[in-house]
């Protein structure tokens, strides 16, 4: 068993390794093809798109907004532990006043006819 996450261990490490010498050469060459001739020269669409990717790379990380997509999920389940039952009736009233009975089914009409 030790093996196998021995070797896991050593693989994850070797990706590492490759992953930062890769990306530093992406960035190295796009830095290196960009820069010159961005002030001296007009700008292109590929310069452009290769500034994007390099602002990106360089500000921006792959990772998407503020801790990933669901991370509004993960806040909202928090602060609903944390309420009492009567906040969060109150939270369902107001919500069902904005949005309409979400999760609850539709609401029966008293409305008596044919």
């Amino acid at each position: 068993m030790r093996r196998h996450w021995a070797a896991k261990g050593l693989m994850f490490a070797v990706f590492g390794v490759a992953f930062v010498f890769v990306f530093g050469y992406v960035v190295m060459h796009l830095w290196n093809w960009l820069l010159p001739t961005l002030f001296g020269a007009p700008l292109t669409f590929w310069k452009a798109v290769g500034l994007l990717v390099l602002c990106r790379i360089l500000f921006g990380g792959f990772r998407g907004g503020r801790g990933g997509p669901m991370h509004w999920r993960h806040r909202m389940k928090e602060r609903w532990e944390h309420m009492t039952p009567e906040e969060r009736e109150k939270f369902r009233q107001r919500f069902g006043d904005r949005c309409g009975s979400f999760g609850h089914g539709p609401k029966e009409s008293k409305v008596s006819g044919a």
